[in-house]
């Protein structure tokens, strides 16, 4: 056979054979990803697993003479922090029982590498709730069972002549996968979980047995025996819309009990890691919950939620040439996120040691009765590169063009963030990554116009165009009630405040032209201020024929109906009105009672075709 194991298998080798797998599965990823209707049709098992594995390369890639157990520890361990997505729990628990069986070895016999792979295999099995054949796991168990049944004929088997005959049983496994669930039947495919990890194992074991090494691949590439597969709609099925990740940390964490209290939350629970750190993962309604209660177990960190129900209709949406995206700063309408598909990445809110995700896991009502009660005054943060680079990565896999909307890079680190990520992307799309030079509303609208132009068949050239063109157009006022947040976020110096309470003076600041936050002018009291303020935006506004305007507020409902009434009898010439309330990336800053109004020409997204 050439092989370059014989009966043993050092660190070196593991590595060179997992680069090599781990390379067949990141070039499989887009037919994985085509392929996945299990356990939801959200077409992303592939996009999961080469995040969880390819964050590991560099570690596999450093210099030589690698300790076997300390090489395995190491990757169970990085693969267990970047695990993305069911299956790539699964794959991280199931090295990490590899990985506990290793120990101090600095090599694998064929006796060694068969116990491993077993212990592997009841790691992976124990880590779910509700395990199922016709899975990854199926392909799992027939590895473990294929080289300890191998081994019992004969013990001195070669290792590279264990795994040579496993690879017909895993093929016949993965075969299999496609009559154990009605879902895969019905779809005429195979479990995409259980093909990512015979490619893993593939290219380990042509590695180990011929010395053949998969080149570092082409992620650009679409691959050419890429089949059309008539994915099945079960969105009316999917009980559950969030899937919902995070990791616990702490000396000895009773993983039992957590199962258990985790479980009544909602489904496909994967338990995966030890007693000193365990990565979940799980679908639910209410993502919050799941961290609430992972929080009575120890420290949580690595909060991650994907709306599975967005990422289904999106991924079988034929109508749409681009898909797009926007920091959670962005305000927007709910009716209109799920209307037009607008994907958003959220931003982080801390108030002490309590972290949140923006508009998932604290609600905006919660976040300002958080504000008035909690001593922490919050502060939040932009979205984390991997956050970006997940929902990235999933997207340009699906679709030939991503236009990505952020926050002001005047005001935050988000474009950047954005733009960064969109950069490390390796995938058959384009990303496109635009400054809205706008806040809250005003950049809120920028997004919906530009998810307009999608829905109206727009190419992502035409698109763009149009945006940018709008962007100088658009503008978002906002009158603060009380300064003493904006202080205490660190915006306003605190003698301002002192100044401006003391001449009774109200501000309203605005967004300009290349996207910074300047002041717009001020109120001498409170008297008729939400009359005055409608006024002031109005004057700056009038000119304009037909226009678009979202009105925000910040607890403050009855101000933003009195604010609409007189906006409406100033400017005769609105097409469009949204009232809503403004999210925590302002909130944190303007505080209670705040008012915002964006104000944009009206374009019908229609017009720009042809």
């Amino acid at each position: 056979m050439g092989s370059t194991a014989s009966k043993h298998l050092d660190g070196d080798g593991l590595a060179s054979a997992l680069i090599s797998g781990i390379y067949r599965v990141i070039n499989d990823q887009d037919f994985l990803n085509r392929i996945n209707v299990f356990p939801v049709a959200d077409g992303d098992t592939g996009t999961n697993l080469s995040l969880t594995l390819g964050a590991a390369l560099t570690l596999l890639n450093r210099p030589q003479e690698q300790h076997l157990g300390t090489l395995l520890a190491a990757f169970a361990d990085t693969l267990l922090d970047s695990a993305r997505g069911n299956s790539g729990a699964i794959v991280a628990q199931f090295f990490q029982g590899m990985s506990d069986s290793t120990g101090d070895l600095t090599r694998f016999t064929t006796v060694t590498f068969s116990k491993a792979v077993s212990h592997g295999s009841d790691y992976a099995h124990d880590a779910l709730s509700d395990p199922q054949d016709g899975t990854i796991l199926s392909v799992i168990r027939v590895l473990a069972e294929s080289t300890a049944s191998q081994l019992a004929r004969d013990q001195d088997a070669d290792l590279s002549t264990v795994l040579h005959d496993a690879m017909p049983r895993l093929e016949s496994a993965l075969a299999d996968t496609t009559q154990q669930l009605d879902v895969l039947r019905k779809a005429g495919v195979v479990d995409a979980g259980a093909k990512g990890f015979f490619e893993l194992f593939k290219g380990m074991s042509d590695f180990i047995n011929y010395g053949t090494a998969v080149d570092e691949p082409d992620l650009t590439a679409i691959h050419s025996d890429a089949q059309d597969i008539a994915i099945i709609e079960s969105g009316e099925d999917c009980e559950y819309r969030y899937c919902t990740e995070c990791i616990v940390t702490a000396t000895d964490i009773d993983r039992r009990k957590l199962r258990e209290a985790l479980s009544a939350l909602g489904d496909s629970l994967v338990l995966a890691g030890s007693k000193r750190k365990a990565k979940i993962h799980i679908h639910v309604n209410e993502p919050g919950t799941v961290f609430e209660v992972s929080r009575q177990y120890g420290v949580v960190s690595a909060e991650k939620t994907d709306d599975m129900q967005l990422q289904q209709h999106s991924s079988h949406d034929t109508t749409k040439q681009f898909a797009v995206i926007a920091d959670s700063a962005a305000d927007i309408a709910d009716e209109d996120m799920e209307r037009l598909d607008i994907h958003m990445v959220p931003c982080r809110i801390q108030f002490g040691d309590r972290a949140y995700i923006d508009k998932v896991s604290i609600t905006t009502e919660e976040f300002f009765a958080e504000l008035a009660s909690n001593p922490h005054h919050p502060t939040t943060s932009q979205p984390a590169p991997g956050d970006f680079r997940r929902q990235f990565q999933y997207l340009a896999s699906h679709f030939a063009d991503v236009l990505s909307i952020n926050l002001t890079a005047t005001a935050s680190g988000t474009f950047e963030a954005a733009r960064s990520a969109a950069n490390r992307i390796n995938a058959s799309g384009r990303l496109h990554v635009i400054d809205s030079l706008n806040a809250s509303l005003g950049q809120g609208m920028l997004v919906v116009f530009a998810a307009e132009c999608a829905h109206a068949g727009l190419s992502a050239e035409q698109s763009i165009t149009a945006v940018r063109a709008l962007i100088p157009e658009t503008r978002s006022y906002c009158l603060l009630n009380d300064l003493s947040y904006a202080v205490r976020g660190g915006r306003v110096p605190k003698w301002v405040k002192t100044v401006a309470d003391l001449l009774r003076v109200t501000p309203i600041i605005r967004t300009t032209a290349d996207g910074r936050i300047a002041l717009s002018g001020f109120m001498l009291g409170k008297r008729n201020r939400v009359a005055r303020f409608a006024r002031h935006v109005a004057r700056r506004a009038r000119a304009i024929a037909r226009l678009n305007i979202s009105i925000g507020h910040a607890v403050a409902p009855d101000d933003a109906h009195e604010l609409e009434n007189h906006l409406c009898g100033e400017l005769p010439a609105i097409e469009r009105l949204t009232v809503m309330e403004i999210g925590a990336a302002l909130g944190v800053h303007a505080g209670p009672g705040a008012l915002v109004i964006a104000t944009q020409p009206y374009k019908a997204a229609g017009n720009f075709a042809g």
